[in-house]
């Protein structure tokens, strides 16, 4: 076996620890971070991730925690009638209401608000401008024009791309690994009508597809991830094949083939790790796609339910309220930002498990 053949997993890390030199994942991750730009964009991604996971600690109507009359309550996680808290009425309590807010910061009694006090479905009732509004002290960032906080809904909506993006990413990386893993190791005419579908598959008109299935049934975040699913696999499944057609033939896998293993542990075991490295890199640019996708359904409307915080939705309301500058321009730089980092990530994973990419103190 020459030198640069793949290798199994405990031979490579018997050949490391002989040499000194760090595994090929250490190297790699060694080579990512050398990429200040991608390294930096991973950061300030996760970061952002995160802090739209605890968007109903940052941004919400409700207070986090309250003491009325002695009594402690927690309306983020509590359904509390306005009754509670002084008002007039047993209906759920609205906290922007002027009267509330007064009986919460009365002598004695406490209440802990968010920092931005409003959820992204919140109506500003009590805002001295008219819908949209643009941004002041109580909206950082403005109100869309059913007067809901703009900043909330980017937020929330942020959030809801990136899970969508994860979940579509992951869906189309698993089948295009197991389409393209059958259909390069068994080659023959199962490779070739398995790439004869994929021809014809690949040259539907995705976008127009996209729109019809979205206006026949009912808007739904799971119908849009089975949709894009379903076209977004096609990239994976090419870079597979080719590498489980170029591997197959190898000196390793021969040898598996004549000490008896079966294909399925073959493939799993010794072709997929050696193949995986392709299917890394296309990850970010795969979700980036797919938020691209989403945002576009958003404004042509088909797609999440309506009143689901969505930056395609607000990138419509820009486009019909021209002179509400803050929707357009906060929307925008919000998704161009998101796309950049992925981007990066991508061109940094790419770099980092690109063999021919060698730092100083790498080994061979």
């Amino acid at each position: 076996m020459t030198a640069t053949a793949p290798v199994a997993p405990a031979a490579a890390k018997a050949t490391n620890s002989a040499t000194g030199s760090a595994s090929p994942s250490r190297r790699a991750w060694r080579r990512f971070r050398a990429n200040r730009l991608g390294y930096v964009s991973l950061v300030v991604f996760v970061v952002m991730f995160c802090i739209s996971l605890a968007a109903e600690v940052l941004s919400n109507d409700k207070p986090l925690i309250a003491r009325y009359n002695g009594h402690w309550y927690f309306p983020v996680v509590q359904t509390l009638p306005e009754t509670t808290f002084g008002g007039d009425f047993p209906t759920p309590t609205d906290y922007l209401d002027p009267q509330i807010r007064a009986n919460l910061a009365a002598p004695g009694n406490f209440a802990l608000y968010p920092p931005n006090p409003y959820h992204h479905k919140t109506i500003n009732y009590f805002s001295q401008y008219p819908n949209p509004a643009r941004p002041d002290a109580g909206n950082v960032l403005g109100t869309d024009d059913k007067g809901r906080d703009l900043l909330a809904r980017l937020l929330y909506g942020f959030r809801i791309s990136v899970f969508f993006a994860l979940i579509v990413a992951a869906a189309c990386t698993v089948f295009g690994v197991l389409y393209g893993a059958i259909q390069g190791y068994f080659a023959g005419w199962i490779d070739i009508a398995m790439e004869r579908f994929n021809e014809i598959w690949g040259a539907m008109p995705k976008l127009y597809l996209l729109i019809i299935l979205s206006a026949l049934f009912a808007p739904s975040f799971w119908l849009l991830v089975i949709l894009l699913s379903m076209f977004g696999w096609l990239g994976i499944a090419a870079y597979v094949r080719a590498e489980f057609l170029k591997n197959r033939t190898l000196d390793y896998v021969r040898a598996a083939r004549a000490l008896g293993q079966s294909n399925l542990a073959i493939m799993r075991r010794h072709i997929l790790p050696n193949s995986l490295t392709p299917v890394v890199t296309l990850i970010p640019f795969e979700m980036a796609g797919a938020i691209g996708a989403l945002t576009s359904l958003d404004f042509l409307g088909l797609g999440v339910p309506p009143g689901t915080p969505s930056l395609g939705e607000l990138l419509n309301q820009g486009k019909e309220n021209l002179d509400a500058w803050w929707i357009s321009i906060t929307t925008f730089g919000v998704l161009v930002i998101m796309l950049m980092l992925l981007i990066l990530i991508g061109d940094a994973l790419r770099d980092a498990l690109d063999p021919r990419k060698v730092l100083e103190g790498d080994q061979p």
